[in-house]
């Protein structure tokens, strides 16, 4: 049992926290996930989970939860929960009115489009992806009070009060942790500008206890002070103290112009289906439409899931060829997102489509249009109301920059690598941009998150979304599949092995652990080249069932944690 640091503090948590933590961490051992009658949390973390059910128990909303999750990940889950990051929340009200917030990263204004490239025009992928700078300007802080502003029911400090104590009392270190941060400590002390001695000083062991004194005080900052906690005052001296002596380039004007955006979200139908999901700047979300558009033309069956892989990967190359060309910021770029998933561009981008044989991807190029280590993470909520929260949230790569803020504690995204630092150049996924994600002062680097909430005849039906860098759309999509077309249940849909592809490489992904091994030679008779990875994303997803309980799809492939009532 993970032992909750804090369970004696009754201010915050009763009994029941402690209790209830014993039963959602224990192994699922059938098919069915976590069910709930009233309520759901899944995370990336048993303890993020168990913050996000508690808020829900003293009365809070989907998004109070959200918020609460979000603080906590940034304490329990560093390589991937953050202060210093950004994302994408997507909100679907009781009453059916649907939300996104936009609150991912934005090139600094000292930022230029040759930034990465050296005095010959070569791409230098080390400074984009590690170092100062990497970083964009943060958004999460800013995010999360914008949506506290607009929908939030408890007091702000109570939803922070839970992350502020599991960074100054500690939490202990499952063996994974242990070894994940013994890894990193030395990535962590290479590009800090000051050693953050909390996680380097030494080499992590099982039940060690993790203290977080720095980040405390700036959650206190951010409780005390709202969003001016975090973009002025301390804080934000602490980061631009970090960044003139790394050489990065978010200044004063950067944290004090930041500001997350409320957009439309991206809808549209996939059979019975309305699918609510995440626009420009993130591309994911026409990803999942142009791919469920175009299987919806076509009919796929369990018993012949090589042909259903390979219609998926035939999909995956020419949809990506479409986002290294048309997919970007939209308040920089115009995005042609009703045409992307447009029904007859669909069928006519799928027309040289063989059922019987793979098209390389070197005779794929992007649609004539008529005039993005893969460490995100996702939680997905229900309230008791039926409020719905879908929220992925980023530094980017493992442990974003490798850069921790020295006096403040948090660690710094990489996301400026998420831009094309040369067009035709490929990104620390392997995918592909061009010249309409070209880096720009103020902008917002081009996501493949894909948060998504699903209605089924007018009423909620599934909350889902992963990490994962440019298999997030992909991944997302096969679990909506599995459900729908395979009569899947959540937590069977989840935890199915996965497969990805890309345009470029050209090849197919897939997990390994993969064990039927006919219909990889049947892809492989087709001219598919393949190749086994470790895994592809982590699935957080919640069904509302026929009788009307939710359950839950807690991905496996990490610490993954449904916690519910």
């Amino acid at each position: 049992m993970i032992k909750f640091p804090f369970y004696n503090r009754t201010q915050f948590f009763g009994f029941s926290l402690l209790l209830s933590l014993v039963f959602s961490c224990t192994p699922q051992k059938t098919q069915t996930g976590l069910v709930g009658e009233k309520a759901m949390v899944v995370s990336a973390h048993p303890l993020a989970s168990e913050v996000g059910k508690e808020i829900l128990l003293q009365g809070g909303n989907a998004v109070d939860a959200a918020i609460a999750v979000h603080m906590a990940l940034a304490v329990v889950y560093p390589q991937a929960g953050n202060l210093g990051g950004g994302g994408f929340m997507v909100i679907r009200e009781k009453n059916g009115a649907v939300h996104s917030l936009d609150y991912r990263e934005k090139a600094p204004l000292g930022a230029s489009r040759d930034m990465y490239l050296d005095e010959e025009g070569n791409p230098q992928p080390e400074i984009s992806q590690n170092g100062h700078l990497a970083s964009g300007v943060p958004g999460s802080v800013d995010g999360m009070v914008k949506a506290h502003e607009k929908f939030g029911t408890l007091p702000w400090s109570k939803l922070i009060n839970p992350a502020i104590l599991l960074a100054e009392e500690g939490y202990k270190l499952t063996n994974v942790e242990a070894n994940f941060l013994s890894e990193t400590s030395i990535k962590l002390k290479k590009y800090s500008s000051i050693d953050p001695i909390h996680f380097t000083a030494k080499e992590f062991k099982k039940g060690d206890v993790l203290v977080q004194k720095e980040l405390a005080q700036t959650l206190k900052l951010i409780r005390d002070n709202g969003r001016e906690g975090f973009y002025s005052g301390e804080v934000a001296d602490y980061l631009v103290a970090e960044m003139k002596r790394g050489g990065g380039l978010i200044n004063h004007e950067d944290l004090e112009n930041y500001e997350s955006k409320w957009r439309e979200p991206l809808t549209g139908n996939y059979k019975d289906y309305k699918v609510i999901t995440m626009g420009p700047p993130s591309g994911g979300g026409i990803i999942l439409l142009q791919m469920l558009g175009i299987l919806e033309n076509h009919s796929i069956s369990k018993d012949k899931y090589s042909n259903y892989l390979h219609l998926k990967t035939e999909m995956e190359r020419r949809i990506y060829a479409d986002r290294a060309e048309y997919m970007a910021d939209a308040d920089f770029y115009p995005v042609p997102v009703e045409q992307l998933v447009a029904d007859k561009y669909l069928k006519e981008r799928f027309q040289n489509f063989n059922p019987e044989k793979a098209t390389p991807s070197n005779e794929i190029k992007a649609g004539d249009i008529p005039l993005e280590s893969e460490e995100t993470t996702h939680f997905s909520i229900v309230d008791e109301e039926g409020n719905a929260v879908s929220s992925t949230t980023t530094l980017n790569g493992n442990m974003g920059s490798k850069v921790l803020v020295a006096g403040a504690g948090f660690i710094l995204n990489n996301e400026m690598d998420d831009f094309s630092i040369k067009p035709g150049f490929p990104n620390m996924f392997g995918v592909l941009g061009g010249e309409a994600n070209k880096v720009e002062p103020k902008k917002r680097m081009l996501s493949s998150m894909s948060p998504t909430i699903l209605e089924k005849n007018g009423s909620l039906y599934m909350v889902v979304g992963t990490p994962g860098g440019s298999t997030i759309p992909t991944s997302v999509f096969q679990v909506i599949v599995n459900v729908i077309e395979f009569d899947m249940g959540m937590h069977q849909s989840v935890n199915e092995k996965r497969f990805h592809s890309q345009w470029k490489p050209d090849w197919i992904s897939y997990e390994k652990g993969y064990s039927d091994k006919a219909i990889l030679k049947e892809l492989g008779a087709k001219g598919h080249e393949l190749n086994e990875r470790n895994a592809i994303g982590k699935v957080d997803a919640i069904l509302k069932r026929e009788d009307g309980t939710l359950e839950a799809g807690a991905d496996s492939r990490g610490m993954d944690t449904a916690a519910g009532y």
